[in-house]
């Protein structure tokens, strides 16, 4: 009896900038005197020579003993998510989904589920009740057959245990922040549950190349609320982008090892539940302000897929001492490089006006390429002249005020001459190799050359 006690594991406080060991926390590190830097981990036993958890003794694997047949893609049947995911999911691989309260990522997890129902799914839920998680169920589809377990528990070594025992084809935890251990002291959510449940759950599913979807909350800044080696031990990172006040989400990875991480799927949220949004150009411009002064239309690329979204753009003097610079949609230190330019080699004066920029839809957009429309866009408002309305603008602008070109410009220009537009505002070196069609082309080498396409 006395060896099982001492053959448990515990719980030690590692101090995360000099390793040092602690039985119990202190806000400073004995040996390093830093503050704050002492996280709950697990420390198991040492084992005897020669064995491995499993009891075996481990040897190196040659690499040509390797097998490196590629197990088929599970298709979802979702093409947005298949999209992102690099064309469905990888058996064994384990995916987190992080996004702001309320988002969807249970709806969209739940989708998932419907989607792939022939597989025997468990529904592993920390926050939800089976009734609740029924009522949701019917409202996206789930019929009387299907082959959906439920199973509302947050001791993340009996869910592991379940795991193993009913070997389902794919599992959701919902979330991994409501997961803990025994072993360990703190509450669930905290740093060392979080990593040690995520850590405990990844093995279980790898061990029997089982996928594992993990839903995670996100902090305040929009990043996945616990330690960041949650990150580096699952396979794929998606974050669920999107502004609760309009429907459409946006579904983007920023780590994936199956597959780029480039693409992403655009979905609308309904009453009953997400739907594709296949033209997400059509989408994004069909309440745009035609004739406005302010408004252009830009044509972004993400990943491998062409959008024409809206900038809009509002300039107005200011009645403070240091004018506001607000920004929705676009990365706020971008938009003080492009005042800086503008003053710098157009002559505005900046510094007595107010700006606001806006990408329309409640997307978000980082591409450089958006350079020239934010331009434009900023021009406009100031100078009160409307830009043609048949218009689509590309471009970079750097600091020396010259328009560099952008990659895969014959997507672009055919996502414009689909949607009918009938001019295309471009970079004079795109406009070298750029294909000709019915489209106008106009390039401009700096960014003086919008002033003149505006004030023409």
């Amino acid at each position: 009896m006395k060896k099982s006690v001492l053959s448990r594991p515990r719980t030690v406080f590692v101090c995360q900038a000099c390793a040092y060991e602690s039985p119990r926390w202190t806000g400073r590190c004995p040996n390093c005197e830093t503050w704050n830097t002492l996280v709950e981990e697990i420390k198991s036993p040492p084992r005897g020579p020669g064995t491995s958890s499993g009891g075996a003794a481990p040897r190196p694997v040659p690499l040509s003993e390797v097998d490196s047949v590629e197990r088929d893609r599970i298709p979802t049947g979702i093409g947005e998510f298949d999209r992102v995911l690099g064309g469905g999911i990888v058996p064994g691989s384990v995916t987190l989904l992080g996004g702001d309260p309320g988002i969807g990522k249970s709806t969209l997890m739940m989708q998932l589920a419907a989607a792939v129902a022939p597989l025997p799914i468990l529904y592993v839920s920390g926050e939800e009740s089976p009734r609740q998680i029924k009522l949701r169920a019917e409202r996206l589809g789930f019929g009387p057959g299907a082959n959906l377990l439920i199973f509302t528990e947050t001791n993340a070594d009996v869910v592991a245990d379940v795991v193993a025992k009913s070997a389902p084809g794919l599992v959701v935890v919902d979330s991994i922040q409501t997961m803990y251990r025994p072993l360990l002291d703190g509450s669930p959510g905290s740093v060392a549950q979080v990593r040690e449940s995520a850590a405990l759950l990844t093995r279980a599913a790898k061990d029997r190349d089982i996928p594992l979807f993990l839903i995670g909350h996100v902090t305040k800044d929009g990043f996945i609320a616990g330690p960041k080696v949650i990150e580096h031990m699952v396979d794929t990172v998606i974050q669920f982008e999107g502004d609760r006040h309009f429907a459409y989400r946006i579904l983007r990875a920023s780590k994936n090892r199956f597959g780029s991480t480039n693409e992403i799927g655009v979905f609308e949220m309904r009453s009953e539940g997400l739907r594709e949004v296949l033209n997400p150009s059509e989408v994004f411009l069909s309440e745009r302000s035609v004739g406005a002064s302010g408004s252009t239309v830009v044509a972004a690329l993400e990943g491998t897929r062409p959008i024409l979204v809206e900038v809009q753009a509002l300039v107005s003097s200011t009645n403070f001492n240091v004018p506001q610079r607000n920004t929705t949609g676009f990365d706020y230190r971008r938009l003080g490089h492009l005042l800086a330019v503008l003053e710098k080699r157009l002559g505005m004066n900046m510094g007595g006006y107010d700006v606001f920029v806006n990408i329309a839809g409640g997307v978000r957009i980082d591409e450089p390429g958006l350079d020239l429309g934010i331009a434009a866009s900023i021009i406009s408002s100031m100078k009160d002249v409307a830009i043609a309305s048949q218009t689509v603008v590309v471009g970079e602008i750097g600091l020396g005020g010259e328009v560099r070109s952008v990659g895969q410009i014959e997507k672009r220009i055919q996502e414009a001459e689909k949607l009918g537009f009938e001019h295309f505002l471009l970079p004079q070196n795109n406009l070298r190799t750029a294909p000709r069609g019915k489209i106008a082309l106009h390039g401009v080498d700096r960014v003086e050359g919008v002033m003149e396409f505006l004030l023409r």
